[in-house]
């Protein structure tokens, strides 16, 4: 097996560096800058020769040496280049090889059991119940449910989460917008017991014909406003706070009510994403619990109470600024419900890692409730990771990136630009001549979520990025209608004709003066690596750049080579399409991008 031959070469050259009394289990073998140098090239001479006292060169020789005597199956060649690369080229044996361990492995190939045994705890998206979600949502979930996927694929037990930030000041103003502004009737009264027994009186969402989420941000822009300009209303607004602390039961009901909107209206668009949470923490369920640890570090000596009450935790040793654990009111900070849920999650689950995708501008916030909680004992700080992504914007006036804004009402909702998308598709499917029928509407719903998804999947997570709506369609280039419309490429010709069984010995048909399909056949082994890779970088975009590389080459290939041609390589031709078809839906179901069979 083409994957045996790989393992041994990396034990060998671990032996192998054990005589300069060097240990290492990390051989890492890359993929060489083009297939002319090699199929994949090792820079392990490079990192140790200092450690072994002699030129990388010299140690690469040494390696190379020893590799050579080992004669290890299916290794063609062995060369050393200057500074210190060892390039390896292998037979034809072994790409036939791993064809075969693609066809029998199929949804299984390029999984690994490498984080085995391991349970993560990704908290991402963690939306605020008193507005709809927006693109910065949407990339913060795509980005967490990437990560939970990636990490199930090197075998880890992942559990992905929320926290529902559902109470404050916040919710109180969309609980009087609820209240002031979807009376039925003007003359109605503004009264919370009034409209226990009266509920009827009150709109809901569907009598005004908009949707759930919509409906609680109209709720809270209308609070809000009252809010700043009147002092009395911000008045009945803060009691709804003091009297929800009290837990008055008709406060509650209210409280429940507009929430359960918010619920329905996240459930809706999450659902439509094909994304999920496995958990969702309600902050009104732990935020008090936070104080007790900090009041235990007090007594320990961890915190210091400063003169004004307030509790001040010591953080120089960690090389970051001080922060405040309590107000000098007693009153809990975010970092103290974090504190507190942290210990949830820990105690509930047995994690072994805990991991935040949140903003940038909570790197420091991040950095501060990591610190602490090992002062506490907790956690190894090493155990927990802020992952932090890119803003998403819009179009500046010059073309550039502009921030979306709520205050200047620049805020684009992810229903809204899938449903944009969506339209484009099925506009271009009309225009086609494609019959306006179900299919192409679930068609262009399909399409339009691989499409967003791929556009916000494809760059660095930490990189700013502009949506393009227009991009996100190509079907050349970048896109995932491109990946799409390869992989429905790949199946067309399978159910023309599929790969004979057992006549998978294909070394005899391999390399031939082709060199788009050499290409092709090479880049195929590298997605195993290009998940780790992605694991070891906690970021899925690499596994979108190799689909985009993988589709380039089928494509190029294809165009020059008929594959159904009755010719003794059809059935080698055939093994190579069916390949890159499962590599490409292994990657796509990777990044949550929604296979389509036909187009």
């Amino acid at each position: 097996m083409y994957s045996k031959t790989l393992a041994t070469i990396r034990s060998e050259i671990a032996k192998c560096i054990t005589d300069f009394e060097i240990s290492t289990s990390a051989v890492s073998l890359d993929r060489t800058p083009s297939q002319e140098m090699g199929d994949v090239t090792c820079n392990i001479a490079l990192k140790y020769s200092k450690n072994a006292k002699i030129s990388p060169f010299a140690l690469a020789n040494k390696i190379a040496g020893h590799l050579l005597s080992r004669k290890i199956k299916d290794v063609k060649t062995i060369e050393v280049i200057k500074p210190g690369f060892i390039n390896i080229t292998f037979s034809e044996d072994f790409f036939s090889s791993l064809l075969k361990d693609i066809l029998n492995q199929g949804s299984g190939f390029g999984s690994n059991t490498d984080l085995s045994g391991e349970k993560w705890v990704v908290e991402h998206t963690s939306p605020n119940p008193n507005k709809a979600m927006h693109l910065g949502h949407l990339r913060n979930n795509l980005v967490g449910m990437g990560l939970v996927r990636l990490l199930k694929w090197n075998g880890a037990s992942v559990v992905s989460d929320a926290v529902d930030n559902n109470r404050g000041i916040a919710i109180a103003k969309l609980m009087w917008g609820f209240l002031a502004h979807m009376r039925k009737k003007d003359d109605l009264p503004i009264d919370v017991t009034y409209w226990i027994s009266h509920k009827d009186e009150w709109l809901a969402p569907s009598e005004i014909g908009i949707k759930p989420d919509l409906f609680v941000t109209k709720c809270y822009v209308l609070g809000e406003s009252d809010f700043k300009q009147s002092s009395e209303v911000e008045n009945k607004v803060r009691n709804f706070v003091v009297e929800w602390e009290n837990h008055n039961e008709q406060i509650w009901n209210l409280w429940s009510h507009v929430l359960n909107y918010a619920y329905e209206g996240m459930n809706r668009t999450l659902s439509r994403l094909e994304n999920h949470w496995d958990v969702i923490w309600h902050e009104h369920e732990h935020y008090q619990s936070g104080k007790e640890y900090v009041e235990r570090g007090l007594k320990e000596g961890i915190f210091k109470q400063l003169e004004d009450g307030a509790i001040l935790t010591d953080l120089s040793a960690y090389n970051i600024s001080d922060t405040i654990l309590l107000k000098r009111d007693g009153t809990s900070l975010y970092i103290t419900q974090d504190i507190a849920l942290t210990v949830l999650k820990k105690n509930r689950y047995g994690a072994d890692k805990l991991v935040w995708v949140i903003g940038p501008e909570q790197s420091l916030a991040m950095k501060q409730l990591f610190a602490v909680c090992e002062q506490l004992g907790i956690g190894d700080i090493h155990d927990f990771t802020h992952i932090p992504y890119g803003y998403v914007g819009l179009k500046g006036e010059s073309g550039g990136f502009k921030k979306m804004s709520s205050r200047e009402g620049t805020v684009v909702l992810i229903d809204d630009v899938i449903d944009q998308v969506k339209e484009k598709i099925h506009q271009r499917f009309l225009n086609e001549g494609k019959v306006d029928s179900e299919i192409m509407e679930e068609l262009s719903e399909r399409l339009a979520i691989a499409s967003v998804k791929f556009a916000l999947l494809k760059p660095d997570r930490t990189q700013d990025i502009t949506f393009d709506t227009e991009k996100s369609i190509e079907t050349s280039g970048d896109s995932g209608i491109y990946i799409l419309y390869t992989y429905v490429r790949t199946q067309s010709i399978l159910r023309k004709k599929e790969v004979a069984k057992d006549t998978h010995d294909f070394s005899k048909f391999i390399f031939n003066d082709q060199k788009d399909e050499k290409r092709l056949l090479w880049l195929l082994l590298f997605l195993p690596d290009v998940i780790k890779m992605a694991r070891s970088d906690l970021s899925v975009h690499g596994i979108a750049q190799y689909l985009l590389e993988i589709c380039s080459a089928f494509n190029s290939w294809y165009a020059k080579e008929p594959i159904l041609d009755g010719s003794p390589r059809e059935n080698y031709k055939l093994a190579l399409t069916k390949s890159v078809g499962i590599v490409i839906k292994n990657g796509l179901s990777i990044l949550g991008v929604p296979i389509v069979e036909e187009i």
